[in-house]
């Protein structure tokens, strides 16, 4: 592939310094659409007029269409423009924020938040243009901070939504949502040039089909098994076609001169080790997300509840995110002296250490807040090298679908924790008055396979190619800026 010009020179100074913050205040509003209900998860059924299992599609269908439009809306940025992608994926997000607002229905919210999904390419598309439209001594910090709008966002949103449910119609949140969509969308309009970068080809619909098919076989078995009985013949017949359509698609996919996904850069060990590692980051960031609250929220008679409410909870938890964000600038200064990889290594260290760390941490409020200040710095970390080891292997024209697929690792690892955990909580709860009580045990678990996941993560990381050099060949190899008579458009650089 290579790259063509737009014609649109570089960014103004100006712009370039109000870029960073807008896309990543973009990031933190699309993230926030992932967890925008939880509050009000528990009232759902009631608020819906339905039974719990047709609920829970309310926050499935966000996550499948989030995993399932990522990878898509990379590689048509790619192609036709990435800021032109950012803006038709927020305005999306906008529509299905209104539709959400104006129903009680099952089933048109279940279709308003599946459009909300759609803003989760945002991420990846944000930090293509970063790629395209920086300075290379700004980048690192900035796509540090683009990655870590994901878990910002996702921490933030608790106490703000508790507070806005608590106080307000719950169809409050998606007019907020919504007002936040248009405003994202007038900042990336007035401060965000368009990427002078393009790949050549056309876009791949049969493989955006099969792609879109086999995820969704995948994710739904994922996110439901719980519910449906994991040895049931619906969730093993589901997975079965999973890994027949993902196969078929990859044997397309291979033989294609501009495929959706180019597979063989995929298989690049800086690229291939980088995604298995970002499965294990986004099973890791979910657990604290779902054990915490609930601990904070349980009544004291069980023993072991903390009796917060909602909206304190949600306090509690949020400097999660807030580190996270003031890690971003510390990052920067760490990979240029021990490069991503060592980066990400450290931040997954400081992971499980919070996670062992949390073991014993889980009898007072103040505990909980000890627990979400270690573990923010380390997801970070290492949210913040992922991008980075992506950017570093492959060529600029391949930034948005190989950041998409990146992004996409980290949603199927947050699935398979909201499934694993959730199937520990359930098998571990006591049956109070007919309700299901997770009990300090099932808490317990979860933080040691969060551990175990940051085990796995870490061996996986010591795979990866050394810090700097084997990235930059991959990318010389493949860019044609870096070979003679190369035609590219000119850039801040």
């Amino acid at each position: 592939m290579t790259h063509t010009s737009t014609g649109r020179p570089a960014p103004r100074a100006d712009a370039r310094g109000a870029l960073v913050p807008v896309l990543a205040f973009t990031g933190i509003v699309v993230a926030v659409m992932q967890t925008l209900l939880v509050p009000v998860v528990k009232d759902l059924p009631q608020l819906l007029g339905t039974e719990p299992g047709n609920a829970t599609w309310v926050i499935t269908s966000t996550l499948l269409s989030g995993a399932v439009t990522t990878p898509i809306a990379g590689r048509l940025g790619d192609l036709y423009g990435k800021r032109r992608m950012l803006v038709l994926s927020l305005a999306v997000m906008v529509v299905g924020a209104l539709v959400s607002a104006l129903t009680s229905d099952l089933l048109p919210m279940i279709a308003g938040r599946t459009l909300q999904g759609f803003a989760m390419s945002a991420i990846p598309l944000g930090i293509g243009l970063m790629r395209d439209l920086l300075p290379r001594e700004k980048l690192g910090s900035a796509m540090a901070l683009m990655s870590s709008s994901m878990g910002v966002g996702g921490s933030l949103a608790l106490p703000a939504a508790a507070l806005v449910a608590q106080h307000t119609d719950w169809h409050a949140l998606f007019y907020g949502a919504a007002g936040l969509g248009v405003l994202c969308i007038a900042l990336t309009l007035l401060v965000v040039p368009e990427s002078p970068t393009r790949a050549q080809g056309t876009f791949d619909v049969l493989g955006a089909i099969g792609l879109s098919c086999g995820l969704v076989l995948l994710l739904l078995p994922i996110t439901k098994g719980g519910d449906w009985g994991w040895t049931s013949g619906t969730t093993l017949g589901l997975f079965a076609a999973a890994a027949v359509v993902l196969v078929l698609w990859g044997l397309m996919e291979l033989r294609l001169t501009a495929p959706l996904v180019d597979l063989r850069s995929a298989a690049y060990p800086a690229v291939l080790f980088t995604n298995l590692a970002s499965i294990m980051v986004g099973f890791s960031f979910l657990v604290v997300s779902l054990v915490l609250p609930q601990l904070l929220q349980l009544p004291e008679s069980t023993g072991y509840g903390l009796g917060q409410s909602m909206v304190v909870a949600g306090v509690l938890v949020a400097p999660l995110g807030l580190t996270m964000m003031v890690t971003a600038p510390l990052h920067a200064r760490l990979s240029a002296k021990f490069g991503p990889k060592g980066t990400l290594i450290l931040g997954m260290l400081i992971i499980a250490i919070g996670y062992v760390a949390g073991l014993g941490l889980m009898s007072a409020p103040w505990q909980s807040l000890v627990v979400t200040v270690i573990l923010g710095p380390g997801i970070g970390l290492a949210y913040s090298s992922l991008p980075a080891l992506i950017v570093g292997a492959v060529p600029a024209s391949e930034t948005g679908a190989a950041g998409g697929l990146n992004t996409l690792m980290r949603s199927i690892g947050a699935s398979v924790s909201s499934a694993v955990i959730g199937m520990v909580l359930a098998n571990t709860a006591n049956d109070v008055n007919g309700v299901a009580v997770p009990t300090l045990h099932g808490f317990r678990v979860s933080f040691l396979i969060a551990t175990g996941a940051m085990a796995i993560g870490l061996l996986t990381a010591l795979f990866l190619p050394g810090a700097r050099a084997p990235g930059d060949a991959v990318r010389a190899r493949h860019d044609p800026r870096t070979q003679p008579n190369a035609h590219h458009a000119p850039g801040p650089r």
